[in-house]
């Protein structure tokens, strides 16, 4: 009879663990929000996005405000149009601008805004308008490149007019 009291407890032990993990499992993925309030949409428009996803945090001063709930592409503008949930806690300004951020040299990208100082905030639904595109390495590593090859034919261009 204690054998198998021992058992069942063990097993309660194994059931209460695995529970732990999807949730933990779930949280690490943002693919739940356990015990979020509601909150109000705004939109952004970027050039670029970079590899903004959706569920991707919204943080002011590194506090996370609110998440990324979808992206899509405008068909005539060819910009990415962001909507993005905020906490209903949080209020900003109507001249607040949105960035498109990286977490370190290589993390996930979030899109971070910094208040501006207008009285009126902004209401459910408006859209930010000053916005600054995400900064793709790639790009970056090419114009490098590109400016290096250019300075070193330049360097050569000049030598070679000295002879």
């Amino acid at each position: 009879m204690a054998k198998r009291g021992i058992e069942t407890l063990v097993g309660l032990f194994v059931l209460v663990g695995m529970i732990g993990l999807v949730f933990l499992a779930v949280k690490a993925a943002n693919l739940a929000t356990f015990g979020e309030a509601g909150g109000y949409r705004l939109q952004a428009r970027f050039d670029n996005i970079g590899g903004l996803k959706p569920r991707a945090p919204v943080r002011s001063a590194g506090v996370t405000v609110g998440r990324v709930i979808s992206i899509k592409l405008d068909n005539h503008t060819y910009q990415g149009v962001v909507t993005m949930e905020i906490g209903e806690d949080y209020e900003f300004p109507r001249d607040t601008s949105a960035k498109i951020l990286t977490s370190g040299l290589l993390g996930d990208q979030y899109v971070g805004l910094e208040p501006g100082g207008d009285e009126k905030n902004l209401a459910p639904g408006d859209t930010i308008t000053q916005t600054q595109s995400a900064v793709v390495l790639e790009n970056l590593i090419g114009q490098f490149l590109f400016r290096q090859a250019a300075d070193a034919g330049t360097a050569e261009g000049a030598a070679g007019g000295k002879k």
